[in-house]
């Protein structure tokens, strides 16, 4: 059964919602260990979240607020994505965004019939 892998927390002040994460939960959260994956103006931080168990990372990211509203993302682990892709509009849902992450694999954040946005991808088979 697909579980949820990785997130995302949107934030207006990186510092403060750093703050509270860590000070609420015990999170460690620092600079993404990705650089070059997202410009400098996205002050992109790793977010560690506890002990991965099998089909999660057990981690997230946060990141400086670029659009007004951008939610909370969650993403969840499929084993298939181009399966998972062709469902999402055939059930009613849009796809946002798509992009091929270097070392994790394809990525998508869609839109369901209720205006939720979640992302899911499939991790890239390690050699």
């Amino acid at each position: 059964m697909p579980n949820i892998g990785y997130f995302e927390i949107p934030a207006d002040d990186v510092k403060r919602a750093k703050r509270f994460y860590t000070s609420l939960f015990g999170w460690e959260i620092g600079p993404t260990a990705m650089p070059g994956a997202m410009p400098p103006s996205v002050d992109y931080q790793d977010v560690k979240c506890g002990e991965p168990v099998e089909g999660t990372l057990a981690m997230g990211g946060m990141y400086k607020r670029q659009m007004p509203m951008t939610p909370f993302t969650p993403y969840v682990v499929v084993e298939d994505y181009k399966k998972a892709r062709a469902k999402v509009e055939k059930l009613g849902g849009k796809i946002v965004h798509e992009m091929e992450v270097e070392g994790v694999g394809p990525t998508a954040v869609i839109q369901d019939t209720e205006g939720n946005v979640i992302g899911f991808w499939q991790p890239m088979m390690k050699e």
